[in-house]
């Protein structure tokens, strides 16, 4: 049997790699800038070596084992964000990241490279970037194939777009995963498990408010006795009354005018503001959620950070450090782990 150790590259909390260990994937070494968020990947991934500093100043060493060599990660992708439209072009710094990446690929030559981010970066300046990061790895050797993921399509409850471009160093053309869930998991399969929260909430642990309700709660309650990060923002009086103004599925249209007036303009903000999750459907893309100021489907509050975790399909054992603010960060930033566990399972599905 086939040994893979792999390099997680902008690891932020470490979500690809969780999808990669369960895979099988040993992950030898990550590297990630934010202090924070590399706490957090430290704490729950201690054997992996942990490069916590400007991917630049990164200086990889080839990995000379018999090992099938995985290189994964996503550059930054704020500036490829469609709902960003003032930094998807050509002079937003953070958009070229992505050649830090390569440099890593000729130092390491891995057999296996993948690239991952938010959809925007198909169609940010024209498909420029995209089409650079292909066109350079094809020019250092690897069959590419790539495509655009729903991970609601793969058991998490969530409707969240991301493209994954995949390399081979020998010849395979890498065929994504098909779609496993054709009845979506709902927020409420997510969720409703887990404690009844205030606005405000500082808990790191308390108990569960139930057994766990269907298989993936089950699976994500694996080896927990209490559910953590249990932390919510804490909302002023007014976003508390625009709360109770919405219904499941709505958004800031449903708040009174006389609520908005603090807003210079408050009919362009986006349908994503304000909105409060359904029970009974996936749950819209995390992102920013506490910017967003997303809500409870049944709790006039923000989301707890556990409550985003699982949407995101972290384990429960998955234990997120920092301030509240960097919780939720490293939570809507991360790839969800079950939907990076199947394009991992694919990858040691060939033989090499």
């Amino acid at each position: 049997m086939a040994i893979y150790h792999g390099i997680d590259l902008f690891s932020g909390a470490g979500g690809m790699s969780v999808g990669a260990i369960k895979a099988g994937i040993d992950v030898k070494l990550a590297v990630e800038i934010d202090k924070f968020a590399g706490l957090t990947f430290k704490a729950n991934h201690p054997k992996t070596s942990l490069f916590n500093d400007d991917v630049r100043k990164f200086q990889p060493v080839r990995d000379k084992t018999n090992a099938v060599k995985v290189l994964f990660g996503g550059p930054p992708c704020q500036g490829f964000s469609t709902s960003n439209q003032k930094t998807r072009n050509k002079v937003n710094p953070t958009n070229w990241l992505f050649k830090e990446y390569l440099r890593v690929v000729k130092s390491v030559i891995p057999d296996w490279v993948i690239v991952e981010n938010v959809k925007g970066l198909v169609e940010t300046e024209q498909g420029y970037f995209f089409n650079l990061i292909i066109e350079q790895l094809n020019a250092l050797g690897y069959t590419i194939t790539y495509d655009v993921l729903n991970a609601a399509d793969f058991g998490i409850p969530q409707l969240r777009n991301r493209v994954f471009i995949v390399g081979s160093l020998h010849g395979i053309h890498y065929e994504f995963p098909k779609a496993t869930h054709v009845k979506y998991i709902t927020v409420e399969d997510a969720i409703s498990d887990l404690p009844v929260l205030t606005n405000g909430a500082g808990f790191h642990e308390l108990e569960y408010n139930s057994s766990p309700k269907g298989y993936y709660q089950k699976l994500l309650r694996k080896g927990s006795k209490k559910a953590v990060n249990n932390l919510v923002t804490r909302n002023n009086e007014t976003v508390l009354t625009r709360y109770k103004h919405i219904p499941p599925g709505g958004n800031w249209e449903n708040i009174p005018a006389s609520l908005m007036e603090n807003y210079k303009d408050y009919t362009r903000c986006h349908t994503g503001i304000y909105h409060r999750l359904r029970q009974d459907t996936p749950s819209a893309v995390l992102g920013n959620y506490r910017k967003n100021m997303l809500i409870h489907p049944t709790q006039n509050r923000g989301l707890s950070v556990r409550e985003a975790a699982r949407i995101q399909s972290f384990p429960d054992t998955f234990h997120f450090h920092g301030s509240i603010g960097f919780q939720q960060q490293q939570v809507g930033n991360s790839v969800p782990p079950l939907l990076a566990e199947a394009i991992f399972k694919k990858i040691t599905s060939y033989s090499l």
